[in-house]
Parts: C-alpha cells; structure tokens; sequence
C-alpha cells in the first residue's frame, strides 16, 4: 500500500508454516534468521531467494510488456533427504484506488472496502458499484486451502505483519472484507518429496471494462476481462514466455548505446542501470520525488523536458509526444504551468507557478529530439496554448514565445526576473514568508520586479543560441539574426553583472543586493551559474570560465561531489526563502544536489579537463559508491541529493530513482565524457576523456544505422581527434553523416 513504503512494512509478501516455524522468503516481515538469502535486481524484475532448514523460496516479480499485472513465479524446492508439507501464505493490501484519500478519509474508508472470492482468485471491487469501472485481482494457479480479505483477521487484533495469526496457526480465516481494510491472501498447501521443486503463479491484475458491461449479474462484476488475463499467464511456459519478452525488449532498447572500456563500473553504468534509471524516471516523471508517498502533483514541465536527454535516444516517438503535450500548458506569453497531469494533459498550479526558467526547458528539448531524429517536422505541429484548441501555433512558435518571456521580463541589471524561483524551487527571491503552515512553492508573491537570476540568464544564452541556429536551418535568418543578438546582449549583462571576480553571481534579491558573492559570509558561491555560463561559451577567452571552475574544485567540491552553494546557511534567511530552512549540508542548503553535478562535468569537458570531468563523474555515479551502508540508497541508481561536506553525516544519499540526475549523467558520460554527440545533419564525435585511457568503444544506434566507434589514444591525451575514418574511408572533420537505415559502419577515431 502507498502510504507504508517509507516504513518498509505492509505491501506484499509470502509467508511459509513449516512445521510450526514462520519465515519469509524475503526476510521480512517475519525477520526469521535465514540459512540463505540473496535479492536480484534486473531490467524490469527482482528475485528474492530465501532458504531455512531445507527449505528454499524463490520470488520473482515483473511486470510483463502490454498487461497491466503483475506476474509473480514462486519457486519452493525440498533441498533436504525427506519428505516435507508446509503451507504458503500470500498477503497484499488493497490500497482504496485514491492514495490520499486512502490515508485521511477514514470516516468512509473503514466502510466502503468490498471484495469478491472466486475459486483461487480474489477480485478487490472498492466503489465499483458507484462510479468506478474498474477493479483489481490476485491469484494463485494452484487448489487453495483457504482465504483471507479482511486484514485484522488474518493478523489478529493485536499483531503486526510480522506475526499473522493465520500463518502462525497454519489456517486462514477465510474472512470476507466488509470495509476495514481489505487484503487478498491465499492459503496453499505443498507437499514436496526430497529433491523436488512445485512452482506457484501468482498474478496481481487491474482491468477496466466499459460502464455498460460493469456487471455480470446484479452486484456480481464482469469478470471476463480479468479471466481472459489469467489464461494469459497462466502456467510456466507463458511465464517464461513473457519474461522473454522483458528481457527482449529491454535489450532492444539498452543496445541503443553501449560502451566498452575494460572498466566494468562504467559499463555497468553506461550500458545498463544509467538508461534503465532514465527509462523509469521518463514513465513515472516525478513531483519533488513523491513515488515514496505513493501521491504526487502532476509532472513538472522543467523535470519532463530534462528528462528526454537521458531517452530520447531510446524512444523518440515517445519523447516527440512528451514534447508535444507539455508544449500545450504554455501560455501565449511564452509562460507555463509548472506542471502537468499526464492522464488529462492539463496543467495545474497545485505547486505554483511563475518559475522563469520553465520555458527555456522546452527549447532545450525539442532541439534535443531534432538533433537526434532529424524530424524538423515537429517544429510544425500545431500546439494548443493553455490546452485551448481553439488558440493554436506550431511548436516552433512555442519556442519562439520561450525564449522571449526572458526577454519580457527582465530586472534592473538586463537579467531576466527569477519570479517565484528558478531551477532550484527552493531560492524564493520574493517570498518572505513567516507562516510555517503556507508553502513557499504556493504562497502569494511580493510584486516587483527586482529580483533576477543569473542562472537564468545563462539559459537564455546557450538555448537561444541553439535555437538562432536552428532558425538558420530553417532559413529564416531575420529570426536567428534577433535571437542571436539578444543573446550576445544578454552575455555581456552577464560579464558585467553577473560576475564576482573569481566565478559568476547567483541572483539579485528583491532589494537589488547580488546573492552568491564573495562579500557574504554565507552562500558566498553557488553550483548553477558556474556550470551553466561555461555550458553557454561564457568567458572561454578571457579566463573567466577557468576561474568560476577552479572555484567550484576548491570551495564546492568534495570527496561525495560538489555542494549546490557554500558556506550553508546557517540560520533562516527570510529574503531568500526555503534554501535556508534546511540545515546545513542538506537539500538545497550545501547539500550535494546531484541533479546539477553534470553541469560541471559538462563545462570540465569544454575545457578540454577530461580528467577533472570523469573524476567528478565517479564522485556521484553509484558504481563508485564504496561505502554503501553509508550511501543508504540503492547502489545501482542515482539519488537526488547527498549530504554535503557541511552535513552530519557526509556522503548520506536520499530520494533515489525519480531524479534529474539520471538523464543529466547520461548526457554527460555518453555525449560529453565518450564524445558521441547526435547532431542535425549526423554525429560528431569528440571525446573529452581521462588522458590514460588507451582506446574505448562505442555502439550507437542513430536514426536507424548502427555505428561501431572505436576511440585509440596513442599520445595520452584528454582531447582533440587527429584523424577519423569511416568503413575505412578518411573524413575531413570529425562529423559522420547520418546514413540509410538499416546499415551498419565502423568509426575509426584516433586522439591526438
């Protein structure tokens, strides 16, 4: 159930009666010292093996392409000399369909739960005879002793999930849920002879069916549609089947880019759990990382473009829709809501609105798709502003409205106003809030118009850049021409205003006075603008940018990666908002926000600095991570934040999965770091790698043609391509065009 994964109890579990002794397969919940347990984690399943006197339980869980289930193949083998009988209990908690509801509304939740029992398969039909058409199932392929669907029968009155009284005396209730809270769990009994195995299917499903065809009989549901998913999977042959077709369908996608380095933790990073990890962070996009509650406010239109970086590469016809839908909630004024509910695609403003950088975001993502697809095509789409489809424009007008809301609202110092924040939601410029009960993301505003970001502004130079580009492209040059021009005007704003004698400025507040300063005591530097104004081509020739990412090695930079600012603040600054609620070395306040991290990485390889970049890299890449008791979040994904130099507990992960930082990494290591960079009209290779890496290999998949790219470095250089070939032929630059489809070429590159 949602509400209970933070704890790590209640959900799903087995339990096994073997002669009076309970464990789990899993260990938990019944925390029985076990005899062997290992947990695997793979593309789109995990399986949990545990063994205690003789006895071993294997789970594995997926969920197959095309079906909203999942499958759960439980394997018990009799590993001992003699005959044995035990009994299996399968539990779930049915979650009241509306989280949060669910976890509040108990005045009618403790009354509404209803449940179906057919055979070896409980239907959970909470509000279905209202206005719901749909319905959830669990069930097991195998004879059942008995059931349970109320949750304090089958625990008992006074146990927790550990000690279940029907597991404990080995016999359901075969209770029947009458509100309370419903569950599903089947009681099976397994006889086992030495050496044998008995595997078990469990399946937990969701179905819909139309509101005409709800009911098979009065108050009976239709259960054709759940039957007809069932026989699906419903011996070991299909299961197996539809595990194939898991694994076929993640290497379909992961074959995409691979690498070959000699260095197992960056294949493990590149070729497997950074793109799964960009995958997952795509389908489920994310709210403040949410997922932990189960609830959420939508999909922010700043996450869902960045996020396209780290697969666009996978599924472009996906990420092309993505662009599309949130392109809709734009306002005419180039405006945007700050997030989007992907069932209805509308916008809302549950968490606020008016935070500048958002429209820029689409720019960045549709250039993005282009330079990887090739399909100019886009740029024509009519799209609906504000989801009004009578107030259309094509995308490129979008964008165009993008980049001039900067520009339309700009602060005394010609930098464009923050508004309530800018990528980082927690620098709130105009709040000043003393109300602990409002949320800085949704309370009121000051009005004026002071306060400006600098961060912002170095957005607004490297994406109107690209787009001046691509108007060229397009042949309209009076366009490029305009954009291109606001941008250069918009750089020197930055020379001058922008920078503090040794890196760049974070903002202006709302009194005018420069934030992220060398005359403060606090927040003296931040990681944004550093990273960002390197990323635009900002002081390349007059050293500026070699200082502000010397800066960044020497005051933001750690063992566990680089501080988002520093010193933290170390009390509650009213002018600056949320930032400084937390205490130091955490979240935004000195914590290492990860999500930013690659900009470094990314302006280190401007600089030619591949291995100050890949160093950086490892800081934060899960691969490298050696304390993992530590680190506490999973050991093969990317967290959103991890405690700073300043914290108490340095290098302590939180908030994994849902991040950012997935799709920035992959940017960097794969475009960056390796140097395979999609562009309009092919790749361009430029590697900015460690100078002793002697040769490395990349396979790219580029609008349909695979490229096998082979990198040597003779000479130990970090950057420069001396020669490059393609299927044997010398190129002239270090451009491979795009070729046919379906064909296959080899990439000579030798640095130097």
């Amino acid at each position: 159930r949602y509400n209970n994964v933070p704890m790590d109890d209640g959900g799903r579990y087995f339990y096994i009666n073997d002669g009076g002794e309970t464990w789990s397969p899993g260990w938990k919940p019944c925390r029985t010292d076990l005899d062997h347990y290992e947990c695997r984690h793979g593309m789109g399943y995990t399986e949990i093996t545990g063994e205690k006197n003789g006895i071993r339980a294997s789970v594995l869980y997926f969920v197959p392409p095309g079906d909203n289930t999942e499958l759960q193949r439980l394997r018990v083998e009799n590993r001992s000399g003699e005959r044995r009988t035990i009994r299996l209990f399968s539990l779930l908690e049915w979650c009241l369909w509306n989280a949060e509801d669910d976890m509040t509304n108990f005045q009618r939740n403790f009354s509404c739960g209803e449940v179906e029992v057919e055979g070896s398969v409980i239907y959970h039909k909470t509000e279905y005879r209202e206005r719901r058409n749909h319905y959830a199932f669990y069930s097991v392929n195998h004879e059942i002793k008995g059931f349970d669907t109320d949750r304090e029968a089958f625990l008992g009155p006074y146990n927790g999930f550990d000690r279940p009284d029907a597991v404990l005396n080995g016999a359901p209730a075969n209770s029947v849920a009458q509100g309370w809270s419903p569950i599903a769990s089947h009681c099976v009994e397994i006889e086992l002879a030495p050496r044998e195995t008995r595997e078990l299917i469990f399946q937990l499903g969701y179905v819909e069916v139309g509101e005409d065809e709800k009911w098979a009989a009065p108050g009976v549901i239709n259960k054709k549609p759940a039957q007809e998913m069932l026989a699906r999977y419903d011996d070991s042959g299909k299961i197996q089947a539809a595990l194939d077709a898991l694994a076929a369908y993640w290497d379909g996608l992961l074959s995409r880019y691979t690498v070959k380095s000699g260095d197992k933790r960056l294949e493990r990073m590149v070729n497997t759990w950074n793109q799964y990890q960009c995958m997952v962070t795509f389908n489920l996009s994310r709210s403040a990382s949410f997922f932990e509650a189960g609830i959420g406010r939508g999909m922010g239109f700043r996450d869902s473009n960045q996020d396209l970086l780290g697969i666009v590469h996978l599924v472009p016809d996906r990420a092309r829709q993505r662009i599309l839908d949130i392109a809709a909630i734009q306002f005419e004024d180039g405006s945007v809501y700050h997030q989007y509910q992907p069932l209805n695609k509308r916008g809302n403003a549950a968490v606020g609105g008016n935070f500048n950088d958002d429209p820029l975001w689409l720019v960045m993502s549709t250039i993005a798709y282009i330079r990887e697809t090739g399909d100019y095509g886009i740029l024509e789409e009519q799209v609906p502003f504000d989801n009004d489809e009578s107030n259309t424009a094509p995308l490129l007008s979008h964008l165009k409205a993008s980049l001039d809301h900067a520009t339309n609202n700009l602060g005394p110092h010609g930098l464009p106003l923050i508004g309530r924040a800018d990528w980082n939601d927690c620098l709130n410029l105009n709040c000043f809030s003393t109300d602990p009960n409002e949320s800085f993301q949704t309370t009121e505003n000051r009005e004026g118009r002071v306060a400006e970001s600098v961060f912002i502004a170095t957005m607004f130079v490297k994406y109107g850049r690209e787009y001046a580009e691509l108007c060229e492209r397009l042949g309209d040059g009076q366009e490029a021409a305009r954009i291109a021009e606001a941008a250069d005007v918009m750089s020197a704003a930055i020379v001058r205003h922008g920078w503090d004698g040794e890196w760049f400025l974070r903002a202006y507040d709302a009194t005018g006075k420069p934030l992220g300063s060398k005359q403060h005591e606090e927040a003296r530097i931040f990681i944004e603008p550093q990273g960002f104004a390197v990323m635009a081509g900002i002081g390349l020739e007059d050293g500026k940018a070699a200082s502000a990412l010397g800066s960044v090695e020497s005051l933001l930079a750690c063992e566990f990666g680089i501080v988002l600012n520093y010193p933290a603040f170390t009390r509650y600054r009213l002018e600056y908002g949320e930032i400084s609620t937390y205490p130091q070395g955490y979240k935004e306040n000195g914590g290492i926000f990860c999500h930013n991290n690659p900009w470094i990485i990314i302006a280190e390889t401007i600089l030619g600095h591949g291995d100050h970049a890949f160093d950086y890299y490892t800081r934060i890449a899960p691969a490298w991570q050696k304390d993992v008791a530590l680190h506490k979040t999973e050991p093969y994904v990317y967290s959103q934040m991890v405690a700073g130099k300043q914290a108490v507990r340095p290098g302590e992960a939180k908030n994994s999965w849902l991040t950012g930082t997935a799709a920035w990494n992959f940017h960097a290591i794969a475009e960056h770091i390796l140097g395979i960079k999609p562009d309009y009209d092919g790749l361009c290779i430029d590697p900015c790698i460690p100078a002793d890496w002697e040769a490395y290999e990349v396979v790219r998949r580029f609008r349909g043609a695979v490229y096998r790219i082979c990198i040597s470095n003779p000479d130990g250089v970090s950057r420069g391509v001396r020669s490059i070939s393609l299927n044997g032929e010398v190129l002239h630059a270090n451009h491979v065009p795009a070729a046919a489809p379906g064909s296959e070429h080899l990439v000579e590159v030798v640095l130097g």
